[in-house]
């Protein structure tokens, strides 16, 4: 490879090349049927999704936000409610809860993962507080077993966001199959994504799902009709039709990141910067790898020495949710959440997708090891 040649931190249109000739010929053929949105496709594909995770239903939603809002109609959350959750994760997580009328509670997160803590999350627990939200991030699940016996102790829902972890294990449990109710996004840039925004909520509870499934068409049952209040957030056909043919390469694919992310554990070994490249990675269940994420000091002068070397990077998240200024209102300080602080001062996220090869991920840790050094 030209010493030249850029590194990217993401490589959309190859999963897309990967499945094209299947895809293309499936596209048309929705086009041409005039089913555009909802419709059999859909229904193929939210079979297919929910004996995927595991869970008994799939609802297919407009986006993984959509998903999330709608998990928290279903359970009637509301005005003088509260939503424990995570404050570092995507912005949405926090917004949807504020968007049914509730309040996000904050809890801090765990050094090691920088997943909510349910120790953390079961001291802010109130008698207002109807759901816990956490949020499998970069690709692992938060910790099912804890959640899972807090919600019962409490006698609380669980909205899982497993927006970034489709694919990913804890224990027996799959993402998607443990909550009461769970949302995923398919935006272009996760493990299964779309050609644009989707998304899906998956539950095992019967009820609960016919009501996202009314709550997803304005409400409606029979057309025209209008039991309640929903959203307008169908899933299109031409999506799904997409996410079902990229559904049945989602194993390989993740397997491919996780031998990634193998690779770049080793070579943090080999080129012996591991006291200052921290890879945030717990060896139990498995981590498909939305992101590989290490932990580095001087985090945003490495960023800058690697792009001046072609080397893509992202961080995933700057601003911890309590510190934004649309929550000011919620009454946060900086340091109120320490660990969740610390970790947006740290993180950055290294390219990973299938078919990155080795002598980009050598030249990945090689320029970090040099940094090291100026």
């Amino acid at each position: 490879m030209s010493a030249l040649e850029p590194v990217q931190l993401l490589d959309i249109g190859a999963s897309w090349k990967e499945v094209a000739e299947e895809a293309e010929p499936a596209v048309l053929e929705v086009l041409r049927s005039g089913q555009w949105a909802l419709g059999p496709r859909v229904q193929a594909f939210e079979e297919e999704i929910a004996a995927y995770t595991g869970a008994r239903h799939g609802i297919g939603v407009a986006s993984g936000t959509d998903a999330l809002l709608l998990s928290l109609m279903a359970l009637d959350v509301g005005p003088g409610d509260e939503v424990v959750t995570t404050p570092f994760t995507f912005f949405s997580t926090a917004s949807v809860i504020v968007r049914a009328g509730a309040t996000p509670v904050f809890a801090d997160i765990r050094e090691e993962d920088c997943l909510l803590d349910p120790v953390a999350a079961e001291a802010v627990v109130s008698n207002k507080t109807r759901a816990l939200m956490p949020v499998h991030l970069y690709g692992q699940c938060a910790d099912d077993i804890a959640f899972d016996t807090l919600a019962r102790r409490q006698k609380i829902a669980i909205v899982e966001d497993a927006c970034q972890a489709i694919g990913a294990i804890r224990g027996i449990a799959r993402a998607g199959s443990f909550g009461d109710l769970a949302a995923f996004s398919f935006y272009p840039t996760k493990n299964l994504s779309a050609a644009g925004d989707a998304g899906v909520v998956t539950t095992n509870d019967d009820t609960l799902a016919a009501r996202v499934r009314r709550l997803r068409v304005h409400g409606s049952e029979k057309r025209y009709e209008h039991i309640e209040l929903g959203l307008n957030s169908r899933l299109d056909a031409l999506q799904a039709v997409i996410l079902s043919i990229r559904l049945k390469r989602l194993p390989l694919w993740n397997e491919a990141r996780i031998q990634l992310a193998d690779r770049y554990d080793e070579l943090i070994s080999a080129h012996e910067i591991g006291d200052r490249v921290r890879p945030l990675r717990r060896h139990e269940g498995t981590h498909v790898f939305h992101q590989y994420v290490v932990r580095v000091d001087r985090r945003d002068e490495l960023r800058r020495y690697l792009a001046s070397r072609g080397i893509g990077s992202e961080v995933y998240y700057p601003i911890p949710l309590h510190l934004q200024e649309c929550f000011t209102n919620l009454g946060y300080r900086e340091g109120d959440f320490p660990v969740a602080e610390r970790a947006a001062r740290e993180v950055l996220a290294l390219p990973i997708y299938p078919g990155l090869s080795e002598a980009s991920q050598v030249r990945v840790i090689e320029s970090i090891r040099d940094f090291r050094g100026t």
